[in-house]
């Protein structure tokens, strides 16, 4: 089977079983043509919860599955490829921080989406990279434990000045490894393009854009901006998918070792056999777990 004739044969047996497909941006470009929605994690939720089918399938990672069944728990949802997990979303398990929260008790706790559901269950209010600076901001409290990505963190707590901020050491370990030696190669070999990065890279990274913004936001920058060169300081995909959508402009991964190997394990055949009935993970969260786990996540809706 090729691959125009799998996707033709997705959407078919999609359509007889009352799927929706969702798929993260940082997903390859045959699958992100062949699924309803496609955008960040908080996004596609959002998305899930109102898509009239019945069942979801996530082409993602498991903790973006699990913010779709919190969010809309009578709804089947499904993860395209069991092995997607996300290092960063389980640096942390509860446990730690309900030991943190007891040396730090009148601290209020910042969730970054990245997280699971268990975790989630313990936080005071999640947020996205596009909202947390908002959200931070109208918090009431002054003190706050912001986990688990401390670059994301950093980049808060300079926007938000005004806040005591405590960080873990925690974050996207892809992201992370991008430094300023790759900007500086990045710029050198194209001098006119703007650098735009993603606030789960290092301080030092941050400090030479020309826009910091959640993978949406550098999209949008991007398709918008009157500029012809970009350096895309995210997961490799995006300067892909962008190259597709404005094949007049120039997109260049700050590094070529920003590849997400989680993202890149769901393929087209994992989105096959979901919707098949012949693979993926039905995902299963008792009622308490998604009862806690939504209060952070209504909070988050509240305030952004």
């Amino acid at each position: 089977m090729t691959v125009h004739e799998m996707q033709r044969e997705i959407l078919k047996i999609k359509a007889e079983k009352d799927i929706c497909i969702l798929a993260h941006s940082y997903q390859s470009r045959e699958i992100t043509e062949i699924a309803d929605f496609t955008g960040d994690s908080y996004s596609l939720s959002v998305q899930a919860k109102s898509a009239k089918q019945s069942t979801v399938l996530m082409c993602g990672v498991r903790f973006m599955a699990e913010t779709v069944k919190i969010l809309s728990p009578q709804k089947t949802v499904l993860l395209a490829n069991p092995s997607a997990g996300c290092p960063m979303a389980e640096q942390m398990d509860k446990e730690l921080i309900e030991g943190v929260k007891r040396q730090y008790p009148d601290y209020t706790v910042v969730a970054y989406i990245n997280t699971t559901a268990e975790l989630k269950t313990i936080c005071d209010v999640c947020v996205t990279s596009s909202s947390a600076v908002s959200i931070v901001r109208k918090l009431p409290g002054e003190n706050i434990l912001f986990i688990p990505d401390c670059n994301l963190g950093d980049y808060v707590a300079k926007q938000v000045p005004e806040k005591n901020i405590k960080l873990l050491r925690g974050g996207c370990p892809i992201h992370a490894r991008v430094t300023a030696a790759d900007v500086e190669a990045a710029k050198t070999a194209h001098p006119r393009a703007k650098l735009l990065v993603h606030p789960e890279c290092r301080p030092e990274v941050l400090k030479s854009a020309d826009f910091v913004g959640s993978t949406s936001a550098i999209e949008k920058y991007a398709r918008e901006s009157e500029d012809s060169e970009f350096i895309i300081g995210t997961e490799i995909s995006i300067a892909h998918h962008l190259s597709y959508d404005s094949p007049d402009k120039r997109f260049y991964p700050l590094s070529k070792d920003l590849i997400c190997p989680n993202m890149k394990a769901t393929s087209l055949v994992d989105v096959y056999r979901a919707v098949s009935g012949t693979g993926g993970e039905l995902i299963d969260l008792d009622a308490e777990t998604v009862c806690k786990a939504r209060r952070c996540i209504d909070k988050m809706i509240e305030l952004g």
